[in-house]
């Protein structure tokens, strides 16, 4: 997994509450686990005015111009600004493969479902909760200024504004440690790997008949 220390990145605003993960990567596109390929068809029912399918060419897709991602000036985008509730719906780990392949590294909104947050983290992505006031703040920043980026700094757990305002988020810590260190759930038990080898080897000693180790 990528790691997550500081990253400056163009925000996006995804401005609607309870945006679900159907929406997020739709039903249809979850056959594979390859946990890439996904970016495409992010937000698929939106950003196209066709229906998608696996493995169809996108680029000869009729396209919705209003939405957001289709629009020129959030292109490369890297933040995402979102609404209350976020990731609801089922529990789906496509939909952070989705947001990660497209390129969202940080997404901010008052509130995310648990199982999206928590899968958010497990992939490389750090969703923050900031007050319903303070999002407001920044949907109006984007919207004003063409090219409008925010500078998150884990280690410090701040978001640093272009106008040079800071404001501090909160993150559990054994989630920061895994995203500043780039592990995920294979990385962390790989961080005990000699401990495991030195455990597998005296079981087979002392056990060999449960190791289906014959003497």
């Amino acid at each position: 997994m990528q790691k997550f220390e500081t990253l400056k990145g163009l925000v996006a605003p995804m401005d609607r509450a309870n945006v679900d993960t159907d929406m997020i990567i739709p039903k249809q596109f979850l056959k594979s686990v390859k946990r890439s390929g996904f970016g495409v068809n992010l937000f698929d029912e939106l950003r196209y005015l066709d229906e998608g399918q696996p493995d169809s060419d996108n680029s000869k897709r009729p396209i919705n111009k209003d939405f957001v991602l289709n629009q020129p000036r959030y292109q490369g985008a890297q933040v995402l600004l979102a609404r209350t509730n976020f990731g609801c719906g089922s529990s789906r780990e496509h939909a952070p493969w989705a947001l990660l392949d497209y390129g969202f590294r940080v997404i901010i909104a008052p509130s995310f479902a648990d199982i999206f947050f928590n899968n958010c983290f497990k992939n490389g992505i750090l969703p923050i909760i900031l007050g319903e006031d303070t999002v407001d703040q920044l949907f109006k920043a984007c919207e004003a200024q063409e090219g409008y980026s925010l500078t998150v700094d884990l280690s410090n757990q701040t978001i640093s504004t272009p106008d040079g305002g800071s404001i501090a988020f909160d993150v559990d810590s054994f989630r920061k440690h895994c995203l500043v260190n780039g592990l995920d759930d294979i990385g962390l038990t790989l961080e005990d790997a000699d401990a495991i080898r030195a455990f597998e080897k005296n079981y087979r000693k002392e056990k060999p008949w449960m190791a289906g180790v014959h003497a």
